[in-house]
């Protein structure tokens, strides 16, 4: 048998807490029972999953890896419960939607705040990504709908245009640079970069572009949020890259100068993708035409 959610639920708030006693107050049963839960527990999973002291509790190898399944599966109860509320109450369920941080900071928001005014029916989940990662997580049939920037394998995918984003230099106002309004790449190169984690895909395509300019990027530092960029380059550390609309939203807060690079491929585009065998859903339908839509108005 398959242990309970309840004995999960408490199994994880004792490993949180390091404390049986106080994960039985959290969950509103006495100590006896909650005792009785545990050992329920480790007596379906055949090994111990807490060792148990006067200090309180502390994790086993098994009990480790219990956790992690355990609070993936109680997340993914949740989610399931948050869904048929929704057809409870009479909502059509949840689109799941992953982007990446171009179009999650840039444009997505309002392009979503329109589809939820005119389909107030429908939940939107959305969760920012990189443009690999996503494109794993729509073919596993993870999420609905996935942004990624082109140039990312897309077999199995039905692809369609969304928007376009541009990369930009960001750098204080008083850099030798800023009085250069037609700033090319290579006028980067030659000073210390703030810039993306490895993992994103404009972080590939400067590397890339680097390399076929026969020059080095020189990345001083390296982070995960286009905010923390412009922090770093706010205090003196190098020149950030980002795309031109982030940039500007968060970078002439700042007193920082944007300067859009004017080489062809700095320009990315971005791509709405869904599993090409995905099971018919007008709500799906629906907001690819309404993403469509903005797409056009925007020109």
């Amino acid at each position: 048998m398959l242990p309970d959610n309840d004995s999960l639920a408490l199994f994880v708030r004792a490993a949180e807490l390091r404390s049986l006693t106080k994960a039985a107050e959290a969950s509103h049963i006495g100590l006896a029972a909650a005792s009785r839960r545990m050992a329920l527990l480790e007596h379906r999973f055949k090994t111990t999953l807490l060792e148990r002291s006067p200090r309180g509790v502390e994790l086993t190898p098994a009990g480790a890896s219990l956790l992690v399944h355990a609070k993936a599966l109680l997340m993914r109860m949740n989610q399931m419960q948050a869904e048929m509320n929704d057809h409870a109450t009479g909502k059509r369920g949840a689109l799941r939607i992953l982007a990446n941080t171009s179009a999650m900071t840039e444009f997505l928001p309002d392009d979503l705040a329109a589809y939820s005014r005119t389909h107030p029916e429908v939940r939107l989940v959305v969760q920012e990504r990189w443009s690999a990662e996503i494109v794993k997580e729509v073919l596993s049939s993870e999420a609905d709908i996935g942004i990624v920037v082109e140039g990312l394998a897309t077999e199995g995918l039905e692809i369609h245009p969304y928007r376009s984003d541009r990369i930009a230099a960001v750098m204080p106002a008083e850099h030798a640079l800023a009085r250069n309004e037609a700033l090319r790449f290579v006028d980067v190169l030659d000073h210390d970069v703030v810039a993306l984690e490895s993992g994103s895909s404009m972080m590939r395509l400067l590397a890339e572009q680097a390399v076929i300019a026969e020059r080095t990027l020189q990345l001083r530092i390296q982070v995960r949020s286009f905010e923390a960029v412009c922090r770093m380059v706010q205090s003196g550390l190098g020149i950030g890259l980002l795309p031109h609309q982030a940039a500007v939203a968060l970078g002439r807060g700042m007193g920082l100068v944007v300067r859009p690079l004017p080489e062809e491929w700095a320009e990315r585009k971005m791509l709405l993708c869904v599993r090409r065998d995905r099971a018919a859903n007008s709500s799906v339908e629906a907001l690819l035409q309404h993403l469509g839509s903005r797409v056009s108005a925007a020109g």
